[in-house]
């Protein structure tokens, strides 16, 4: 997205990478971590950065770096086509050469590079990520209709970027033109960011569901992951969930043509409810439910979270608690003792939360039931 640079690092992001490291493991403090659901891998991936090689402020192999520290599975650098304002200080006739050296420092690591770039427009279609290429340099063309044919004939998947953009959508409403119906019509536009950067839309997010889109979410990062993102700090870059058969460029593009994805944004999971469903489930569990005396009927349950998200559940049961109103939060990665005033005592209850840092659809949250056995 074109927009005012963030000041230029220092020099040593320009310069080429280090020695190579050891490779990359999914142990840090600060990887992002999911779990895998029934059927699929849960990968994490970003499929829309950049580098100086457009408008962004780093070299290519700080944003390998910063993916691998964020434990990402997947990354791709997305430099823009037609904008390039470092182009007297760094000429690159081939647009293939971020991807180029990107793939050359993750060598060292466990990271697949995906070759990306953007198509930069105005409206319409405004901007879109075309991923999954063979050579970016084949998408320069003046008609837009062909680039995305050029896409289609690459074997890509091309997505709508920031469709609510204020510099192309005032008044911030993502809004389907009728060339974007007539793409998506002909299977040429086949995503739609319902996260960018640090916005998130309701409105992509019905064009999403209307129209079959898959949705996706992601950092645009021009500048420092950490500085955007606030990392240090306990924030987290923007990401997708990709839900794959297995851990590989090809698993990661049939996922995304199936649209088992989930954006992940400022805590807030985002998802249709078929795909969203399936990873809270597997995220928050009861672990155990037992009355700790004989001569009372408060019922003490443990709910674990696997995940990096802090979940924010509301009671929609009967029950009260005796230590907590009807809104609770389960941390990242904790286990929460809930206290479940029950009246008699039973052998089994049912409790049911709505997820309220979750979507799937606008003022729609999804809701988790937990069938809980007393030990």
């Amino acid at each position: 997205m074109p927009r005012s640079l963030l000041p230029l690092v220092l020099l040593a992001l320009l310069v080429p990478a280090a020695p190579a490291q050891p490779a990359h493991t999914h142990t840090g403090d600060r990887a992002i971590t999911f779990p895998d659901v029934p059927g699929y891998q849960t990968l994490v991936c970003d499929f829309h950065t950049h580098s100086v090689f457009s408008d962004g402020s780093v070299w290519p192999n700080i944003r390998v770096e910063e993916a691998v520290r964020d434990g990402l599975d997947a990354l791709a650098i997305t430099e823009h086509l037609e904008y390039q304002p470092h182009a007297e200080d760094i000429p690159h006739p081939d647009r293939n050469r971020a991807y180029d050296l990107a793939v050359e420092f993750a060598q060292a690591h466990d990271l697949i590079v995906i070759r990306g770039s953007e198509v930069t427009r105005s409206m319409p279609p405004g901007h879109v990520n075309a991923i999954f290429l063979k050579d970016a340099n084949a998408l320069l063309r003046d008609d837009v209709r062909a680039v995305f044919e050029e896409v289609r004939r690459q074997g890509g998947f091309a997505f709508w970027n920031h469709p609510n953009w204020t510099a192309q959508r005032p008044d911030g409403l993502a809004t389907l033109t009728d060339l974007h119906r007539e793409l998506i019509a002909e299977g040429l536009l086949k995503g739609i960011e319902v996260v960018n950067d640090v916005t998130y839309s309701d409105e992509a997010l019905q064009i999403a569901l209307d129209h079959g889109l898959t949705i996706l979410g992601t950092s645009d990062i021009h500048g420092l992951i950490d500085w955007q993102y606030e990392v240090p700090e306990g924030g987290h870059r923007p990401v997708t969930l990709v839900f794959a058969t297995e851990r590989s460029e090809a698993g990661i593009q049939a996922a995304l043509e199936a649209g088992r994805t989930v954006a992940w944004f400022n805590n807030l999971l985002v998802g249709r409810e078929d795909v969203l469903q399936p990873l809270l489930e597997a995220a928050l569990t009861v672990t155990d439910a037992t009355y700790p005396n004989d001569d009372h009927s408060v019922l003490s349950v443990t709910i674990r979270n696997t995940s990096d998200a802090a979940f924010l559940l509301d009671n929609q049961t009967d029950f009260t608690f005796h230590s907590d109103a009807d809104v609770i939060t389960v941390g990242p990665h904790q286990s929460r003792r809930l206290e479940v005033k029950t009246g008699p005592r039973r052998t089994s209850v049912r409790l049911v939360f709505e997820v309220l840092n979750a979507v799937t659809a606008p003022n729609t949250h999804p809701h988790l039931v937990f069938d809980v056995t007393v030990d």
